[in-house]
């Protein structure tokens, strides 16, 4: 194996991780990683202050891998996460970083996903489990020993776990683990809550504290759009139809999904490559040529292809995938706006990544505003544009260099004028739908949002949300928020930032009542104003909480 120094080789890394790392792309560790490693390798319990994008995946993945023997082949480290898909984005990481270590296993546990499979993984062997804290409970109750081999727990993003309620569930989680291990705690936060656990959980925690920088895209137009996942590529072919661009570069997350998109760009003429990490050396560079001379107008990239891709004829960037982290968002849409021209940067978000988009405006500083996709109109209208723009250079001439081959083809063919005109037309487009009751009738456009739920049989639209609210016991007060479940909320979410900001006690909190569009929680009566005065800045979900005192007159 090829010796590498400098850099994360420094760090005292086993030599095949920091192969693995360099072949991502990274050769420098950031700031998190730099105190985080030695500390984590050392044995030590820690406290990470940092937010999302700062590189604190690795900070913690790559000693713990350091400190996992492949030959046991039972849990080793288990790693908590808040969501589903910060649970698979960190198992991926674990997994891209163990690529040179045969023997070492990752299970990704979570819910909405069937239990058997994620059990049978842990039972043939896997050392690391990444999992939710609520299906990791439900594990729990069917073997109370999962965890008694777990020597390494991080807690990821711990605020937010709490802020979703996660409390009870990580105390069952701690008591099911043995006391001698280690446990890291990261989290962009720190208030009471965080360090009450802090005290009871971790022993004579190192603290690390790093400052989030402000990375800033201002000279970029930026905007999302929400989409379903399986309609990436119809909306992907919808936008091209409009955005006026010079040349465009589209991200996604896999070499697969390179080639699906290039394959569906191509079979509407579009100039388009593929750029991934399997594609030679050679060839990565005369895809970048033809990007830069115009033969090429669009390249479909994965992210590590496109590391120093600088072609300033670059105007728009598509993210049709989801980036990891913010960081990886600012250095996509950088590839646009070089040299003072103007950039355009679009991104496609599901239902599902909502949370990653407010991670990102956060860390930017800057709100990506929504777009919606294109109507039939707009795209017929687009469509002319294109046509009318390529027969403008033509008319002034044509009539001299081909007036009377046009006055024969009218005779051969015993025809007006003008329905020739539209047959030439209709060759020249090469059949293209240029009528708003055909463009109508063609498959539908992708909906720009989450389609609304679908009442079951036999439910209405109102009465839920009419209910009598139940009665209150004494010394409470009922509070009201605009926040339900069309926001995506559960009572759990409320529960947690309460305890998490309000500063409470469990038993404090009396009935959480989540209706669609609103929420009513029950407070105690005495301090309210004290306790909605702390509260007034919480956001649940991305959105702000905003309780207020509930009139029910």
């Amino acid at each position: 194996m090829t010796q590498v120094t400098g850099g994360f080789a420094e760090l005292d890394l086993l030599p095949s991780i920091v192969a693995a790392v360099i072949a991502t792309g990274y050769e420098e560790p950031s700031p998190i990683q730099a105190q985080a490693i030695p500390v984590i390798l050392a044995g030590h319990d820690m406290i990470g202050q940092a937010q999302t994008g700062t590189g604190k995946t690795a900070a913690f993945a790559l000693p713990i891998l350091c400190r996992i023997d492949p030959a046991k082949k039972e849990p080793q480290a288990l790693v908590l996460a808040p969501t589903r898909e910060l649970a698979l984005q960190v198992a991926t990481a674990f997994e891209t970083y163990a690529k040179q270590m045969p023997g070492v296993s990752v299970v990704a546990i979570y819910g909405g996903a069937p239990m058997g499979p994620q059990l049978k993984a842990i039972r043939h062997g896997a050392q690391i489990i990444v999992a939710t804290p609520g299906r990791l409970c439900d594990h729990l109750r069917r073997d109370e020993n999962l965890l008694s081999t777990v020597h390494h727990l991080v807690l990821d993003e711990a605020d937010e776990m709490l802020k979703l309620g996660f409390m009870d569930d990580l105390e069952v989680i701690f008591n099911a683990m043995p006391e001698s291990r280690q446990t890291v705690l990261f989290s962009a936060t720190l208030p009471a809550s965080i360090r009450a656990i802090a005290e009871r959980h971790l022993r004579e925690p190192k603290h690390i504290k790093i400052a989030a920088k402000t990375q800033t895209v201002t000279a970029i137009d930026q905007a999302h759009l929400m989409i379903h996942a399986d309609q990436k590529i119809p909306a992907v072919l919808r936008l091209l139809e409009v955005e006026d661009f010079d040349a465009l570069i589209a991200f996604v997350r896999t070499k697969q999904a390179t080639l699906d998109l290039t394959s569906a760009l191509e079979a509407k003429g579009y100039k388009v490559a593929a750029l991934n990490g399997d594609i030679a050396q050679n060839q990565r560079e005369r895809v970048i040529e033809s990007l830069k001379d115009g033969r090429l107008d669009i390249v479909v990239a994965t992210d590590v292809a496109a590391r120093g891709l600088d072609v300033p004829r670059i105007t728009h960037v598509f993210n049709v995938d989801m980036p990891y982290d913010p960081e990886s968002y600012v250095h996509r849409i950088g590839r646009t706006g070089r040299a003072g021209r103007e950039g355009r940067a679009l991104l496609l978000v599901t239902p599902r990544e909502r949370r990653m988009l407010q991670v990102i405006e956060r860390v930017t500083g800057q709100k990506v505003a929504e777009a919606r996709l294109p109507n039939p109109q707009q795209v017929l209208d687009a469509r002319i544009r294109k046509l009318t723009a390529s027969l403008k250079p033509l008319v002034g001439e044509a009539e001299a260099s081909h007036g009377e081959l046009l006055d024969r083809l009218i005779a051969d063919l015993g025809c007006e004028p003008r329905a020739l005109a539209a047959a030439l037309l209709r060759k020249v487009t090469h059949g293209q739908t240029l009528s708003l009751a055909e463009l109508e009738r063609e498959q539908p456009l992708v909906p720009s949002a989450p389609r609304e739920r679908t009442p079951r049989s036999g439910e209405g639209r109102e009465p839920r949300e009419r209910r009598a609210p139940l009665p209150l016991a004494e010394g409470r007060v009922r509070c009201r928020t605009a926040l339900g479940t069309r926001d995506g909320i559960a009572a759990r979410n409320l529960l947690g930032a309460i305890l998490n900001e309000g500063g409470l006690a469990r038993e404090a909190i009396g009935r959480i009542q989540v209706r669609e569009t609103f929420s009513l929680v029950e407070l105690p009566e005495e301090g309210l104003e004290r306790l909605l005065g702390k509260l007034k800045d919480t956001r649940v979900a991305g959105k702000a909480l905003k309780l207020r005192r509930y009139r029910e007159d």
